[in-house]
């Protein structure tokens, strides 16, 4: 893919091949971008500088300041709500400019950038890593307006060490579940659960199921899930199949009927339902709309 710039926004990369956004980078100063749901076909970096208010992104709301970093991935539902303008710096980009996906081992951004059901899609940035992030912008920003030979893969460098810089401050933030209480058992139950999410997801998708494995009460686990991670025990399972639902139509070329059969579905017009219950757009949709990934991106 070789984009262009548009003729409408000088900080703006098409796809030549379909007219759609590859790659965009923008400042803002206030609300008016993000004030409403947003389910965007695209990753979406927004870095708040000044302001603060409430997210609300996927089944949950959060309470956000300023010096915050959200990601979200395509599709993932997001508004961000407030009283005061907001101030900062978007970029965003199609995973046929990059995929997270295809790059995992050289950025390690996914499952903890992006697609990180267990923890809130943002994190703060500290002094440090904003002077590295102003740096990449601003050579984003001037690359954007000056192209020049191998325009593209400079881009895509810059971009990669946004996200590495990224997913390493987030990792940095994260709160390891072993520093919860020693003397309550969520911590172990929490770990339990997350391990048990990710091996059985494919064929164990009700409360239930995990309650019994880990020797409790439906009731009980999800009120610890909703403590912890802000969402209910149904939430975290339900997104974890839709974010290996969407990295399979992205990625492959399988049927949309083995998809769901290879995640526990027999019936490919109940998944094809909650996919788009769970998302507002059909499996085969988001398919054409974000990409079979057949690029090298």
């Amino acid at each position: 893919m070789n984009p262009s710039i548009s003729n409408q926004n000088a900080l703006t990369l098409v796809n030549p091949q379909n007219g759609n956004l590859a790659f965009k980078v923008f400042a803002f100063s206030n609300n008016n971008h993000f004030d409403h749901l947003q389910r965007n076909n695209f990753y979406s970096l927004i870095w708040v500088n000044q302001g603060e208010g409430k997210l609300k992104a996927d089944f949950s709301e959060y309470v956000f300041a300023k010096d915050t970093l959200f990601a979200f991935s395509p599709y993932q539902p997001f508004m961000l709500v407030t009283d005061h303008d907001l101030s900062g710096t978007a970029i965003f980009f199609h995973p046929d400019f990059f995929c997270i996906h295809k790059h995992h081992e050289e950025v390690a951004c996914n499952g903890v950038l992006f697609n990180n059901i267990y923890e809130p899609p943002f994190t703060e940035i500290d002094d440090a890593s904003a002077g590295t992030f102003r740096m990449i912008i601003d050579q984003m920003i001037s690359e954007m307006q000056k192209p020049a030979l191998a325009q593209y893969e400079l881009l895509i460098s810059y971009l990669k060490i946004f996200l590495i810089t990224a997913s390493r401050v987030k990792a940095r933030n994260l709160t390891p579940i072993q520093n919860a209480d020693s003397h309550r058992k969520e911590p172990f139950i929490l770990q339990n659960l997350k391990n048990s999410i990710e091996e059985h997801f494919k064929t164990k998708h009700s409360a239930s199921d995990y309650a019994d494995m880990l020797n409790i009460s439906t009731k009980a686990l999800s009120k610890i899930t909703k403590v912890h991670f802000n969402k209910t025990l149904t939430d975290l399972i339900s997104e974890r199949i839709i974010i290996e639902a969407k990295r399979e139509l992205y990625l492959t070329h399988k049927p949309v009927k083995e998809i769901a059969y290879e995640l526990g579905y027999d019936d490919e017009y109940y998944f094809s339902r909650f996919f788009k219950t769970n998302t507002d757009i059909s499996p085969q949709t988001y398919r054409e709309v974000v990409g079979f990934g057949h690029g090298d991106n």
